[in-house]
């Protein structure tokens, strides 16, 4: 008489998060929302510039986008929006203020501020993750101060390069941009405090809240 064997059945235990299945990288929400705010910061562009006591370098609303970018994105999806902006304006769309676009736009004396626009939003975006998911107003405002300082520190270097100023000079030119800076700071702080309230999981935490985040949705 034949004998079957059975086939040891496999139990599969855990939740789809912990077989690292729960969701691709980059989800159709996530890539929407990086043009969505490569959108906002184009379109924060088209009040045009302020040029303050002749200064080189304009003063635009695009920094706030900048700063909204990281503060409700988080570092990734900020980053990636600027530098999709960066990218549509390298290859001639109009997204910059005043509806510039082109390789020109790079050969200005904004040149190091653009280049910290990215690095920006990601660190503002970095730093919002870490208290999420309820940041407060004031952690908001620290993390944006934080990317600001970044752009000063990498574009006076830029101004310097571009117009052949010595430190001293750069640096006064740049402290033209700071009570701006400073408004839009608040701003930008504002809208993110008000987002991550209404929409607690548009942006996952980092670390160790991640972890306690996921850890608490398990047990309800």
């Amino acid at each position: 008489m034949a004998t079957g064997s059975r086939m040891p059945s496999t139990i599969v235990t855990g939740t789809p998060q912990d077989q690292g299945t729960d969701r691709p990288r980059w989800t159709a929400q996530d890539i929407a929302l990086v043009a969505t705010f490569a959108a906002l910061i184009a379109a924060l562009g088209m009040p045009g510039s302020l040029y303050l006591l002749g200064s080189a370098v304009p003063v635009t609303l695009q920094t706030l986008g900048v700063a909204l970018a990281g503060a409700i994105l988080g570092w990734k999806r900020g980053g990636a929006a600027v530098l999709l902006l960066l990218l549509l304006c390298l290859i001639g769309l109009p997204v910059m203020s005043g509806f510039r676009g082109g390789p020109s736009v790079f050969a200005g004396a904004s040149i190091g501020y653009l280049i910290a626009w990215a690095p920006a939003a990601a660190i503002i975006g970095f730093l919002v993750q870490t208290r999420l998911p309820k940041p407060s107003f004031w952690w908001i405002v620290l993390s944006c101060v934080a990317g600001s300082v970044l752009i000063h520190a990498i574009g006076i270097p830029g101004m310097m390069l571009r117009l052949n100023l010595d430190l001293a000079t750069a640096i006064k030119a740049d402290a033209l941009f700071l009570p701006g800076d400073a408004i839009k700071t608040v701003l930008a702080a504002s809208v993110a405090t008000a987002v991550h309230r209404a929409n607690p999981g548009l942006t996952p935490p980092l670390g160790r809240r991640r972890a306690t985040a996921a850890a608490q949705r398990g047990t309800h």
